[in-house]
């Protein structure tokens, strides 16, 4: 026959077990979390989207501040639309149902620094845009003006005509692919398989003296 005791407060110890359980599954949820923040963020300015939009992953951890078995994390972007277009690679249609106008680099930037749209064109250089239509190739939207210095579409100097051409300004398509240029969803797997073994690592570390 065996006889076995049991040396101490069962109760203790199964207590403390609990709080190194939590201690350990914390510790591996939040560095698997940051390890995926600094992996989409690597992602993105390896697409060359920027380091602005790289920034706009955040990562919080949930409980805040204390140790739990329900540990988890949520990584996220203070600009989800545009990371999720690079993301998913979407077939884009114009709002109205006819044409996404795409500037040339005659267009030049929106007073802001983006895409500059038609109106806005049309108002800053003081100039109409004309509609021309192709068969074959996108359909344009051309200016009656010159090129700049800059390689920009503005106003003719010369009253008589000389000097003037017909820039392209906009192409005109009915809908564009988005290429995808991220796989968030892989890195997220490689985080998630990582932590389990994580979790033991850290569990099994405060017995290795």
């Amino acid at each position: 026959m065996i006889r076995m005791d049991i040396v101490g407060d069962i109760g203790a110890m199964m207590a403390a077990e609990i709080a190194a359980g939590a201690k350990a599954v914390t510790k591996a949820v939040g560095e698997a979390g940051t390890n995926l923040k600094m992996a989409w963020r690597g992602q993105i300015t390896s697409a060359g989207l920027g380091a602005r939009l790289s920034r706009t992953i955040r990562l919080d951890l949930y409980p805040k501040g204390q140790p739990s078995l329900n540990a988890a994390a949520l990584i996220w972007s203070n600009a989800p639309v545009i990371v999720g277009a690079h993301d998913a690679g979407p077939l884009i249609r114009s709002k109205d149902g006819f044409w996404l106008a795409i500037p040339t680099a005659a267009a030049g930037k929106s007073a802001r620094g983006g895409r500059i749209s038609p109106g806005e064109w049309e108002r800053r250089r003081g100039l109409r845009l004309r509609f021309i239509y192709r068969r074959s190739g996108p359909s344009l939207l051309v200016a009656e003006g010159r090129l700049n210095a800059r390689g920009l579409g503005v106003a003719a100097r010369s009253k008589t005509g000389r000097g003037l051409a017909t820039v392209p300004i906009f192409l005109l398509v009915p809908q564009v692919k988005l290429r995808k240029r991220l796989d968030l969803d892989r890195a997220t797997k490689t985080a998630q398989d990582g932590i389990p073994g994580a979790i033991v690592a850290n569990w099994v570390e405060r017995f290795v003296p």
